[in-house]
């Protein structure tokens, strides 16, 4: 078995270039792009290149900070650490980038992560090279493929219309928070702000008793 997240807005509670903008005040321009590549209105490749060039020239140690700073989704420690206790692989595929993917790794117990990496020239952004594009099924069946799982035992979680191929190569498709066409493709939506309760929707779909972890 298999769970696919998306990150920013999923198991980041958070969208990091919007945050870096806000350095330079340039938050509106970049949650305009952000927003129409969300909703699915502009290439999203497109997009992205659009807002590493607003951002040229921002220092690496402001990046890792703000990268370093970006909340935890409630419930994702929960949801993570139940479905690997139940033997569960976890991926997680990302528009982002690897300076605010790697430590999810760790922190979350993530088998794989598929990301986007910033470049730097002289301690200062500069580019970014594009591993994630918008078909994200693309990168994830590189670890789908690998590791043999089959499609009915995969279960897809995000929120964004750069989200939806990922449904393709899915059992379970669920939309957190989601914009209206993720929801419309998805098998489930998830509103209520909290990852743990995914466990939930998997133990009904699949008919399991996954067990979440009793707070205290």
């Amino acid at each position: 078995m298999l769970a696919i997240f998306d990150v920013e807005g999923v198991l980041l509670d958070a969208e990091f270039l919007p945050i870096l903008a806000e350095k330079i005040n340039k938050q509106d321009e970049i949650w305009e792009i952000t927003r129409k590549g969300i909703e699915g209105t502009i290439k999203w490749e497109e997009g992205l290149k659009k807002r590493i060039e607003l951002l040229r020239g921002i220092d690496y140690e402001t990046c890792k900070q703000i990268a370093d700073s970006l909340k935890i989704m409630t419930g994702a420690r929960d949801a993570c650490h139940s479905l690997k206790a139940a033997g569960w692989k976890i991926m997680a595929v990302s528009g982002g980038f690897t300076i605010m993917t790697d430590r999810l790794k760790d922190e979350l117990g993530l088998d794989y992560v598929f990301s986007n990496e910033l470049t730097f020239k002289n301690g200062k952004l500069d580019d970014v090279v594009i591993h994630v594009d918008s078909d994200k099924a693309k990168s994830a069946m590189i670890k789908v493929r690998e590791w043999k799982e089959k499609k009915e035992d995969i279960v897809v979680i995000v929120d964004g219309a750069n989200d939806i191929k990922l449904f393709d190569i899915c059992g379970l498709g669920v939309a957190f928070r989601a914009q209206d066409i993720v929801k419309d493709l998805a098998t489930v939506t998830l509103e209520e702000k909290d990852l743990s309760k995914l466990i939930d929707i998997i133990n009904k779909h699949y008919g399991l008793k996954i067990q979440t972890p009793t707070i205290a």
